[in-house]
């Protein structure tokens, strides 16, 4: 059989490369470009945008405004809160523990149907879900204030008095789905002897967890965090729900991005807001890359 040269080889690789350059690594930066002018969409500037350099960005971190509704502080502050109430203290625990109580349970057509639910909840598209959550979270016929009327609580305004909270709980239940499919696969690929000894030894659940589950799936947790953490913080489903308000409550970066370069027609301003979460991605995944090198290296 004949070897075909690396040149031939080569070619292969520049579809793909094409593709890269063209849909990825262009706009990457055209954004960096743009977020230096005033272009716009409409008026003077879409004709002929000039160069404005930092005045973007400065807009973006001007302190004396910084954390009033409708600004970039605000957002940023819901991003802080969303990111951490949603994946770090909601789908990655809570798709842990699915996957721990699913792991040695005997039924398994039960175990089935709760897979078959979580998966459902995190393939569905967006938008019927997002209209689904709507009636489910409305005020007065919702299904979640019915629930809440029975225990004598309520009704809640979920759009007026808690909204931040409301894409919180919505995207935990559409989130949560992967982080539990992870962690039983990797609950999967530890060995039955180490859940044997545990058991002969008479170690507790929380024993168990703690001397034998954590340590072996610590890298796929780190894994967990990364990718939830970076999917939630550029979400922008939620903005189906409440549309960044009332009041901009619940407007995280991605909202406020789109509202100033689809809404305000400022593609200049945009963009700066575009970068400034691209390097807000990278200080995330690079903090993240560290610890899970770190493990690998004690490890």
């Amino acid at each position: 059989m004949e070897i075909l040269p690396k040149k031939v080889g080569f070619l292969f690789l520049v579809p793909a490369l094409l593709f890269i350059c063209l849909f990825l690594l262009f706009p990457f930066f055209w954004v960096i470009v743009i977020s230096f002018t005033n272009r716009a969409l409409t008026g003077p500037a879409a004709l002929s945008p000039t160069f404005v350099g930092l005045r973007n960005y400065l807009r973006l971190f001007n302190f004396q405004r910084w954390m009033r509704p409708g600004e970039f502080g605000n957002a940023l502050k819901n991003t802080a809160i969303f990111v951490v109430g949603s994946a770090i203290l909601g789908q990655v625990p809570l798709g842990l523990g699915i996957a721990l109580l699913l792991h040695r349970f005997k039924w398994k057509t039960i175990r089935e149907i709760v897979y078959t639910l979580a998966i459902a909840a995190w393939i569905l598209p967006g938008v019927p879900v997002a209209f689904a959550w709507i009636a489910f979270l409305d005020r007065d016929f919702g299904t979640l204030n019915a629930i809440l009327k029975f225990f004598k609580i309520g009704p809640i305004d979920w759009y007026f008095e808690q909204p931040l909270l409301a894409i919180i709980l919505f995207n935990i239940w559409r989130g949560t789905a992967f982080s539990m499919l992870l962690f039983s696969a990797a609950l999967g690929s530890i060995p039955p002897s180490y859940w044997d000894i545990s058991e002969v030894i008479g170690a507790t659940a929380w024993q168990r967890f703690r001397d034998v589950i954590f340590p072996l799936i610590k890298p796929h947790i780190l894994t967990d965090l990364i990718l939830v953490t970076l999917w939630t913080f550029n979400s922008f489903t939620p903005y189906l729900i409440t549309g960044g308000g009332p009041l901009f409550k619940s407007e995280t970066i991605p909202m406020y991005t789109y509202r100033e370069a689809f809404r305000f027609l400022e593609f200049g301003r945009g963009a700066s807001a575009a970068v400034v979460t691209m390097t807000i991605n990278l200080i995330l995944a690079i903090i993240y890359l560290t610890f899970l090198k770190r493990q690998e290296v004690y490890k």
